[in-house]
């Protein structure tokens, strides 16, 4: 089944380019691309139009909002490769290893997004592999968000574009050079000293796609690992970190049968970076010098020399690791073998970084982007459900609950959840998501325990009880030790569970590690998602978010078994265990304590003042 966009798509992104500017007109030539691909098919005049697609412009350049093409471009479902890189230490190792791989496998093209972007050793292998990269002639695009990556300098970011100083020339299908010189081109999202930006809406990305527009090359990965090492399960110095996040990625290659004249999995993910590249509020970042080269005559030396030296360090030491090492080795192996052929559909929220009234306006603003992660959920509703059964995972589970501009209510999930499972007896809803344990972000877990929690599974007299205080609900025998209560934490269709149990080392009685939650999945009976999106109100109303659903039995079966595996590590909210766990952890010292004894008034506090939407 191929939906193309190719008609619409067309249309708009001719629309967009500008007569006015002498620029570059990265839309049109986008334009052109998709149009003539079958005929220049990797040439030199298709590697022209390539880099003209490539190449950043200010907004004001462009006579049409990149959002909203995004916004109603009807992007394809396509039929693609994809293998899962789980929560396990072997697949978090191996994420790494992919990555450096992929970039310096390219041969004419790396994008790279991701919200959190840091210049630990992680970070600082990515930057050496990319100037590597670039160096050899392969073009650079590279995003990241103004707050999730937050710096006053940006000093690695500037030293890899000073990598385009040394640039080799971009080659075409067939691997001759072409007069194009290869780039370094790092913008900052919605960058907090631009005027056109709004600080609320960030970027959540986490994507990376080599050489997109060449289907017999391009590879896509995407899911909830930032650049940093605390999503990789390992430290500095190479040893475990069994601390780490656990978290869930979707890699994705064309079939093997796809042409340029197919619309692939690889341009589709590159279009859309574009789009996203290309936002308002985005900054091009360049080298002080470059910027204004008039004030600096005076250097006589490369102020960004350690930069790159500390990037290629970073590069040598990762690689150097054995475990890394060792992956790297298996990579052509591993690229070319076990993948799925699934149906795959990217979705993404680029609407939420202009609608306004997210708040009152949940319902109109869902309807204005058809091709929201959220919309598209309501749309695939019966063959998610079909078999009776939902799971998902996500780190921040909210149960949203929208109000109109006069404050009366106009959508309760927790409701629409109870008549779906009263009218379907057989059906089931799973959700796994952090305990105060396992969390990394206490106001969110205030908001899961205080309010999912409670009003999936109590009732509002229980509920009311459970949030007066600890003494008078959660530490109360008569409310915890009663039939009443018993029955409606046990639930036959709600299940919700949260990681981390009561051996946990960090309580002193036993040595398990259970690390943080970070991974986001949705798995239906036919179709499933995987992206970045978190089921919390910023991911919903405020981030730019992006993953794919997929429909693939093998797919589908290996997202169960890490759902089981995750499950067998959790308890079940409202259980003897899973207060028993509370009670250890509010005896910590430090701020996982404090926050888990406060949690009722954190989350009364966040209520009260509106924050709740802001978590």
């Amino acid at each position: 089944m191929k939906i193309l966009l190719i008609i619409p798509l067309i249309w708009l992104l001719s629309a967009c380019a500008s007569t006015k500017s002498t620029q570059p007109a990265p839309l049109h030539a986008t334009q052109q691309l998709i149009a003539d691909a079958s005929k220049e098919a990797g040439n030199d005049e298709f590697i022209s139009k390539l880099y003209e697609s490539r190449t950043w412009v200010p907004h004001q350049s462009l006579s049409v909002d990149p959002v909203e093409i995004g916004k109603y471009a009807k992007i394809p479902t396509q039929n693609e490769g994809v293998k899962l890189l789980g929560p396990s230490e072997d697949d978090a190792l191996r994420s790494l290893a992919l990555k450096i791989w992929m970039i310096e496998n390219a041969e004419h093209t790396i994008d790279v997004v991701y919200y959190i972007f840091k210049t630990d050793l992680v970070g600082q292998a990515m930057l050496g592999a990319l100037c590597n990269a670039v160096q050899r002639g392969v073009d650079v695009r590279i995003m990241v968000d103004s707050i999730g990556s937050i710096s006053l300098s940006h000093e690695g970011l500037m030293a890899l574009e000073t990598c385009a100083e040394n640039a080799g020339y971009m080659r075409n299908d067939t691997g001759q050079l072409t007069s194009h010189k290869a780039r370094v081109q790092v913008v900052i999202f919605n960058a907090l000293t631009s005027a056109s930006s709004w600080i609320n809406r960030r970027s959540h990305d986490k994507l990376l796609v080599m050489d997109g527009t060449f289907p017999d090359k391009a590879a896509v990965i995407t899911g909830g690992r930032n650049v940093s090492l605390s999503y990789y399960g390992i430290k500095a110095d190479g040893t475990p970190d069994p601390t780490a996040y656990r978290d869930l990625e979707m890699l994705l290659r064309p079939g093997p049968k796809e042409s340029f004249d197919t619309h692939t999995v690889g341009n589709t993910s590159e279009i859309y970076f574009t789009l996203l590249y290309l936002h308002r509020g985005n900054k091009r970042l360049m080298p002080v010098y470059n910027e204004h080269p008039e004030d600096y005559d005076f250097l006589l030396y490369d102020p960004y020399i350690s930069g790159r030296e500390k990037a290629q360090q970073g590069l040598a030491t990762l690689k150097n690791f054995p475990q890394i090492q060792q992956r790297l080795a298996d990579m052509p192996q591993y690229m070319n073998s076990g993948f799925n052929d699934s149906k795959v559909r990217l979705a993404h929220e680029l609407a939420n970084l202009t609608n306004r009234n997210v708040v009152t306006n949940t319902d109109e603003n869902l309807q204005d982007n058809p091709n929201s992660i959220m919309h598209l959920l309501k749309e695939f509703g019966d063959e998610l459900i079909a078999g009776g059964a939902l799971r998902v995972v996500s780190p921040y589970m909210f149960m949203a609950r929208y109000y109109d501009k006069d404050g009366n209510e106009v959508m309760d999930s927790v409701a629409d959840a109870h008549r779906w499972l009263q009218k379907n007896p057989d059906n089931k809803i799973e959700l796994i998501t952090n305990s105060v344990l396992t969390s990394d972000n206490f106001f969110a877990q205030a908001i899961i325990d205080m309010d999912v929690g409670p009003r999936l599974l109590l009732t509002p007299e229980m509920e009311k009880i459970w949030l007066s205080s600890l003494e008078s609900g959660e530490f109360d025998p008569q409310l915890l030790e009663s039939e009443a209560w018993k029955k409606q934490v046990n639930h036959p269709q709600i299940f919700i569970y949260q990681t981390g149990k009561i051996d946990a080392k960090v309580l002193g009685q036993g040595t398990a590690e259970y690390g943080k939650l970070h991974a986001k999945f949705i798995i239906g009976d036919d179709v499933g998602f995987i992206g970045t999106a978190n089921f919390d109100y910023r991911s919903r109303l405020f981030n730019n978010e992006m993953g794919f659903f997929y429909e693939n039995e093998q797919v589908h079966g290996e997202l169960n078994r890490i759902f089981d595996e995750l499950k067998q590590t959790s308890y079940r909210w409202g259980t003897p265990e899973w207060l028993q766990m509370r009670k250890e952890v509010m005896k910590l010292s430090g701020v996982k304590g404090w926050s888990t004894r406060k949690q009722r008034f954190i989350f009364k506090f966040m209520r009260a003042t509106g924050l709740d939407w802001l978590i």
